[in-house]
């Protein structure tokens, strides 16, 4: 990586691991937990407290970024950790909302079926076979939209800034960098 000292093979195996681990017990969580609520105004507050929480991750990782030793490295396992929560909180919501308002999906959904539909709208893939019926189902899907957009787009820009921002750092004599 041009700017970046060589990322070891170490660092990189660690890395993955510990991304791995962490998507591992969102998705474990999601499979696991009881998500037998019904969905209320306290169902879009806690949403949206996640995304809030998102978005406050990816600040921490930001600044891990500019001060680390493999900034680009460290941009990646922001993403890797952010971006599978960011999907499971939709995926939750869908699923309660589609529990709780049978008619709000073009087919009931299970908890699969709720992360398929988000992942769907998600890459903007869109297949058609499940889609949003009631208006709620259809202004959650479109926060979603909007959401993934503004992921895709701001927070993706946010860290490219920060990875070169930390390789500029680097560069400058290491100062105030430490190691992934």
């Amino acid at each position: 990586m041009d700017g970046e000292p060589r990322v070891g093979r170490r660092a990189v195996v660690l890395t993955t691991v510990r991304c791995l681990l962490v998507v591992t017990a969102l998705v474990a969580a999601y499979y696991l937990l009881p998500l037998d609520s019904a969905f209320t105004a306290t169902s879009v507050l806690v949403l949206i407290g996640g995304l809030v929480a998102v978005t406050l991750l990816l600040g921490w990782h930001v600044r891990g970024i500019l001060s680390s030793e493999r900034p680009g490295l460290r941009a990646m396992a922001a993403l890797a950790t952010a971006v599978p929560l960011f999907l499971l909180l939709f995926a939750t919501t869908d699923y309660l909302l589609d529990r709780s308002a049978p008619g709000s999906f073009s087919e009931a959904m299970s908890r699969t079926d709720a992360l398929y539909f988000t992942m769907t709208v998600f890459s903007t893939v869109g297949f058609g076979d499940i889609s949003p019926r009631s208006q709620t189902a259809r202004l959650l899907v479109t926060g979603q939209i909007t959401a993934n957009l503004l992921l895709l787009g701001v927070a993706a820009r946010v860290l490219v800034n920060a990875v070169q921002e930390g390789r500029r750092r680097r560069a400058q004599g290491g100062r105030n960098s430490r190691p992934t």
